[in-house]
């Protein structure tokens, strides 16, 4: 006998037949994705950069008025003319809002505005919104 050559088992070998069976429901090729923690509030700020809406909180207790900047004063101070008021309207004080102070929001002499004006006193406001 040669050692190379394959030996031959001593025991018959017996051909098994497999049967396989369809599954009686189909299965799901789509699996769902769940993100968490940061991935999730990235995703969610991705779906938000796309809206140009702007989402405000509503205050009661404010005058919201558009205006135009005809003056700028020291220490983020500008004077504005409410539109649409009549011409002898004094013009309103105006100071900048924390979130433009914040992002550094250059306000120039002529810009449209977003003004809110306290009840108590319509001669002063704070400026929260730029036009473009």
């Amino acid at each position: 006998m040669n050692a190379f050559a394959p030996s031959l088992p001593a025991t018959p070998v017996r051909s098994a037949t497999l049967q396989f069976t369809a599954p009686s429901a189909p299965m799901s090729t789509t699996t769902s994705t769940t993100l968490f923690g940061k991935k999730a509030a990235r995703a969610a700020g991705n779906a938000r950069k796309g809206k140009s809406e702007r989402v405000k909180k509503v205050k009661d207790d404010v005058i919201e008025v558009e205006a135009t900047v005809i003056e700028s004063l020291p220490n983020a101070m500008f004077r504005c003319t409410i539109d649409g008021a009549p011409e002898t309207q004094e013009p309103v004080l105006a100071t900048i809002s924390g979130k433009i102070r914040k992002f550094f929001v250059k306000i120039l002499v002529g810009d449209k505005v977003t003004i809110e004006l306290s009840p108590y006193d319509l001669t002063r406001g704070r400026i929260t919104f730029r036009k473009r």
